[in-house]
């Protein structure tokens, strides 16, 4: 029924974490891979809660020496293994929501709002996303050289499914219409 709460596994095989960097003479295209996300949402009362946690160890962008370099002196992921997103509400439709929480990156927390399509088929649930991270607003290093000069900004993709877990609910789709 309308405003029940809703929880919703995302299927870590399922979930493509994809990103963009500008540059001036090429774009570079990466990967991540999620680690977990378990959510809890109700959009009749905005409630939100749960975890989205990418290993950010995991990233890669197919030149090993520029994914040490973004290991060891951007993304330190040694010493900042996760990126995590912790939604806190919700509002909108199960086909477009806007999903509002807090971005932990870089041993930082930054309050941030995600645009968020969904539909829903047979107990699942399949996702999409986009969105920018400041990641040199934030304070990590640009990794510019005097020859290199890339954005600022990294725009990330991010698109899968996951499992609708709550018992006896009803279709989402039905649910909202």
């Amino acid at each position: 029924m309308f405003g029940q709460e809703t929880a919703l596994d995302l299927d870590p095989a399922q979930t493509h974490v994809e990103f963009t960097l500008g540059a001036v003479l090429h774009t570079v295209h990466g990967t991540f891979q999620l680690k977990r996300a378990a959510l809890r949402y109700d959009l009749a009362t905005g409630k939100a809660s749960g975890e989205i946690v990418i290993d950010a160890r995991s990233g890669q962008t197919g030149n090993d020496s520029r994914d040490k370099k973004m290991h060891k002196s951007i993304l330190e992921s040694e010493r900042y293994p996760e990126i995590v997103f912790l939604p806190d509400r919700v509002d909108g439709s199960i086909a477009k929501s806007n999903l509002h929480g807090t971005f932990r990156i870089h041993g930082q927390d930054h309050e941030m709002k995600v645009v968020v399509e969904s539909t829903e088929n047979n107990g699942r649930l399949g996702f999409h996303t986009q969105f920018a991270v400041p990641y040199v607003q934030w304070g990590m290093k640009n990794p510019s050289t005097l020859l290199l000069r890339v954005g600022e900004n990294v725009d990330l993709d991010i698109r899968g499914e996951g499992k609708i877990t709550t018992p006896g609910a009803r279709s989402l789709s039905s649910a909202v219409r």
